[in-house]
């Protein structure tokens, strides 16, 4: 493999063939040895959550690399292009309870004031997921000791005793190994923690992936929910698609432009062939949905297929099992704890495999509707893994927990958490779980930041 591996790597420039078989020379091809590259942070995956923990460790001085596998940041708000803030205020009250990195993405995106203290709406969307890449292209731009490689895939983890040595990752490169001091898992999938060993569980049946779509030319009416709903019912009885939910049809970016979640993939994501198949199936869900519309529903006759988001949307994979696992009991009760760094306030949002009419869950949401609530250091820390943290959708929360901590802006506060204590960790020369989380908690306070269940 490693003798293909150099016949293939042309260096830059060179122009010569061997003349058998067009190969070429030997003078040609570029050594076999991988690049090799050094950080204090490195933080893999630039989604909600790796945003957050590289912004923040990048402005606590420490050096830090990104890598992602996207050609641009943002994950699910810009990949899969849900636009939702959802997690930064509690809904009884619109109190906002997540600051820092969150809150300044949701203000530079145009929707509050930097100090706002409340929003209009619990879960405020940005108005143009386009310009939000934009917006965390300057802000990463502007950090000197950051580094971020988009188009790179963390595709391997080397483990030497209790730590992580090296991660290797592909791109245009080839294979790149990155050596840090500390590592940052914001894949969103636990990739890092799995292949490192650290403990981690998978349910059998995970939730639904669902990819967005957007239809322009579409004219509002007051029947228009209602004829879509009609509209997939008899498409779904007629074979023409599996499984729906709701769906939401909402003109967020237009007056004559729908934005649709409403797609039900089930699908094991960890799994790279059940993943390729899911992403078909949603594109081609998508698009029956928008033929049974146009076909049937008032104010879509002279509508138009705009565009599917480029990735379908995960929302449950591995979970990390650290040293503390966040309970549901936890969230429901406001349970307190002393190493809080981020507050959470979504309800136990629990997609179903099958189709719900009108809605996301088979249950109501108010049921399980927790007040703002802790999310402890304890549970961005994996076992048996010391230069680790996770952060994100794949931090230690059991299944029910996790359905609430999974969403965008708790994933930014997570995240940014990561990234501080990350940064003190690569300073000080101790890994992540010999750093008190009081003293993480007193870094993020400094910052405007951290948790804010009593604010």
């Amino acid at each position: 493999m490693a003798t293909r591996r150099r016949f293939v790597q042309v260096a830059a420039g060179a122009g010569v063939v061997s003349a058998a078989g067009g190969l070429p020379s030997a003078a040609a091809v570029r050594p076999s040895t991988a690049r090799s590259l050094t950080t204090d942070v490195l933080v893999c995956g630039a989604g909600c959550a790796g945003v957050a923990a590289a912004l923040a460790a990048a402005r606590g001085g420490a050096n830090v690399l990104l890598v992602e596998k996207a050609p641009f940041a943002g994950g699910i708000i810009t990949s899969v292009g849900l636009p939702y803030f959802d997690g930064i205020a509690n809904i009884r009250d619109n109190r906002i309870v997540v600051r820092g990195v969150a809150l300044e993405l949701l203000s530079k995106s145009g929707v509050c004031k930097p100090d706002a203290k409340t929003v209009e709406k619990h879960n405020p969307t940005i108005p143009n997921t386009f310009e939000f890449k934009l917006l965390l292209d300057s802000l990463l731009q502007k950090e000197k000791t950051h580094r971020t490689l988009f188009n790179s895939f963390v595709c391997d983890v080397e483990r030497k005793g209790d730590r992580v040595e090296a991660v290797r990752v592909a791109n245009k490169d080839g294979l790149v190994t990155i050596r840090p001091k500390v590592v940052v898992d914001c894949t969103g999938d636990a990739d890092v923690a799995a292949w490192a060993g650290a403990p981690f569980e998978q349910s059998k049946e995970v939730q639904p992936l669902t990819l967005h779509f957007r239809i322009g030319r579409v004219k509002k009416n007051p029947d228009l929910t209602r004829n879509c709903r009609e509209a997939l019912k008899k498409a779904q009885e007629a074979g023409e698609l599996p499984h729906y939910y709701g769906p939401g049809v909402m003109f967020l970016f237009a007056d004559d432009e729908v934005y649709v979640h409403g797609v039900r993939v089930p699908a094991n994501p960890t799994d790279a062939a059940d993943l390729s198949r899911a992403e078909m199936q949603g594109r081609r869900d998508a698009h029956a949905m928008f033929v049974a519309w146009k076909k049937g529903v008032p104010g879509f006759e002279q509508s138009y297929f705009i565009e599917a988001y480029p990735w379908i949307g995960v929302r449950e994979s591995r979970r990390l099992v650290g040293e503390y696992v966040l309970t549901e009991d936890d969230l429901m009760k406001g349970r307190r704890f002393a190493d809080a760094i981020a507050t959470g306030c979504w309800y136990l949002d629990l997609h179903p495999n099958k189709t719900t009419v009108g809605g996301a869950n088979d249950f109501k949401p108010e049921k399980v509707q927790p007040d703002p609530y802790d999310i402890p250091y304890r549970s961005l820390l994996p076992k048996k893994v010391a230069n680790l943290l996770v952060a994100g959708r794949c931090h230690s929360a059991t299944r029910g927990a996790h359905a609430s901590t999974r969403v965008t802006v708790t994933a930014m506060a997570t995240g940014e958490a990561a990234g501080v204590a990350a940064g003190l960790a690569a300073a000080m020369g101790k890994s992540p779980s010999e750093i008190p989380g009081a003293r993480v908690r007193e870094a993020l306070a400094e910052r405007n930041a951290g948790p804010f269940t009593d604010g």
